[in-house]
């Protein structure tokens, strides 16, 4: 029943989003474990308008947030307004109380807009004044970040981005997608209406099915051998990827991962963990907590490559050690 939902959700993303079936799969995966998704790609590769087209698809309340230089922690989060009638503060609530915040351009702002944002998305509260608000269940932050033009933009401190259960590098579309979507785009008759699908109620019990997806213990060691291996690659073999690492994954990458093979074993119909479900999700939970150092940027090395590395070179059946 979950499955034929969750279907039909993505065919009715299909009737406005071309190609980009990755990312659809990742937003549902963060939707379906509570975990906040940030995607990453140069302009007109449909970011924006995934996210806007998921959100129709929900019954859930959404908002979408345009980052810009100017824009204050209260333009986010909402402040306290004098009301001249009743001669006494109000609370005006902000736009992150909704279930979806797609925060467009989330390095367009400084810091402390950033740190509000990301201190709601960790608490899931707010606090106004002197009264915290809790937010509504489910809450869920999708950001977009431009990697170009870099000039004026306040880039995440990697603290921060380590709260993103997952960053998602969009690809160009192949030419038979992106044929289609020009093909659309200059249709003027071309509608872009999608029917609501699925529900709040729908939602939690997606997330209790998932929570019941079975991982075998030798995969979860595996997943502890993968995020130990950034941390300490000589101990794995791995001198020559060690020069380019300064900081290893944090534990937030084991919870990740775990969650996020559960999730992809259920999309796929299954109620147990595969190998290969941890190795589909670990560039996306682990590309934004490995952090390289110059000589990886002198090298032109990145952390995809160094995930496949890591990929090709821990066993699965290795246990966990004394370490």
């Amino acid at each position: 029943m979950h499955q034929e939902k969750i279907q039909e959700v993505i065919n009715e993303v299909k009737k406005v989003v071309v190609g980009q079936d990755k990312m659809v799969n990742r937003l549902l995966i963060g939707l379906f474990t509570n975990g906040h998704i940030l995607l990453e790609g140069v302009p007109g590769l449909a970011k924006t308008l995934t996210v806007n087209t998921l959100s129709k698809v929900l019954h859930l309340d959404f908002k979408r947030i345009q980052f810009t230089p100017d824009l204050l922690p209260s333009d986010l989060v909402g402040t306290m307004i004098y009301n001249q009638q009743n001669a006494n503060f109000e609370v005006k609530k902000g736009p992150i109380f909704s279930n979806i915040i797609l925060a467009d351009e989330v390095n367009r702002s400084p810091a402390k807009v950033q740190s509000a944002l990301l201190e709601a998305m960790q608490e899931k509260q707010v606090t106004i004044g002197e009264t915290t608000y809790t937010l509504d269940k489910p809450f869920l932050v999708l950001a977009t970040q431009n990697p170009v033009d870099q000039e004026g933009t306040y880039p995440l401190p990697e603290a921060q981005v380590d709260r993103f259960m997952m960053k998602v590098n969009i690809d160009y579309p192949s030419k038979i997608d992106e044929l289609e979507v020009m093909r659309r785009m200059t249709n003027a008759h071309f509608a872009s209406e999608v029917n609501p699908i699925l529900d709040k109620e729908d939602i939690f019990s997606i997330r209790n099915a998932i929570n019941d997806v079975q991982i075998a213990e030798a995969l979860e060691n595996y997943i502890i051998e993968l995020v130990f291996s950034t941390r300490f690659p000589e101990k794995y073999g791995m001198q020559e990827e060690a020069k380019y690492i300064q900081f290893g994954a944090s534990p937030r990458a084991s919870i990740n991962l775990n969650l996020g093979a559960k999730a992809i074993a259920f999309l796929d119909g299954r109620d147990y963990v595969l190998p290969e479900d941890i190795k589909s999700i670990a560039e996306d939970v682990l590309n934004h907590r490995i952090i390289l150092n110059y000589e990886a940027e002198a090298d032109n090395v990145s952390t995809r490559d160094l995930i496949h590395k890591i990929l090709e070179k821990i066993p699965l059946n290795k246990t966990i050690g004394a370490r």
